[in-house]
Order: C-alpha cells, then structure tokens, then sequence
C-alpha cells in the first residue's frame, strides 16, 4: 500500500516534469516563429528578395488588399519595388503550432510605397508556415484592411 502511493507520487511528478518540457518547447517553438516573422518583415523593407525567396514555399500564396499571386510574383514585386513594404510596426503578434504548422497573426501599421505613392495602413496579417525537414518556410501571408478598433486591437 505504501509503495503504491510512493509510485503514484513518482508518477504524478514525472507526468509534470514532462508537461512542462512540452510546455517549454511549444514555448520555444513559438518565439522562433515570431523572431522569424519579424526577419521577414525587416528582410521586406531592406528589399532583401534572395533573402525571401529562400524562406517563401515554391507553392507560397500572397493575398493582398489589389490581389492575389504565387511565390515568384512576390519575391519580382519586391525585387523590384512594385511594393516596398517600407516600415511594419507591429502592435501585436500571437504564433500557434499545430504539428509542422505554425500560424502567426500580427496587427501592424504598414508604410509601403505602392506605383510611387506612399500609403499607409492598419492590417490584421495571417502568416502561415510550414516546417519541411528542419527549416520552416512560408506558405502563406494575407493581409486584411482593419476597419474597426485601433492598432493593436484585434
């Protein structure tokens, strides 16, 4: 009876000790992707198109406030400054791991110079990454106009 408790107790330690780890490295995880999203942004102001087509998926989609495109449509409008995406001030990130899945919502202000013109705007962005082999690669960014609440809401 007594070695029974013992090992109960051991067990319920263990089960903690693992939690925690598992907590520890979604955690870990987690911060990766957020230093990773903020590389892509400043990668995007510096025009850093070599620097992006190595971390877009071939099989990557952009959605924007004007459209729509693939990976090589992006990585030629930043190359050539179609878009600048000049400065993100981003008020609020959150990344979610699901397996080899990694979703980073980010409210930001967007300065871009878009056909000549400096604009800017408050959007809710969806980032969505997948880990392939041991690099992790967007597969996803969409950009929503926010209409409603101030930055950094949502």
């Amino acid at each position: 009876m007594r070695y029974s408790k013992i090992i109960k107790g051991l067990c319920a330690i263990f089960i903690v000790m693992i939690s925690g780890q598992i907590n520890a490295q979604d955690t870990e995880t987690e911060n990766e992707i957020k230093d990773l999203s903020a590389k892509k942004w400043q990668w995007m102001a510096d025009k850093e198109a070599d620097k992006l087509a190595e971390l877009f998926h071939d099989k990557a989609q952009f959605v924007h406030m004007g459209g729509s495109w693939g990976k090589e449509q992006e990585v030629q409008i930043i190359k050539t400054g179609g878009i600048w995406y000049k400065k993100a001030d981003i008020h609020k990130v959150s990344a979610d791991i699901i397996e080899n899945t990694a979703i980073v919502l980010s409210t930001i202000t967007l300065l871009a110079v878009v056909g000549g013109n400096e604009v800017s705007h408050d959007f809710i962005v969806t980032e969505v990454y997948v880990k392939e082999d041991t690099s992790w690669k967007l597969a996803n960014l969409s950009f929503v106009n926010q209409l409603t609440g101030g930055p950094g809401e949502h």
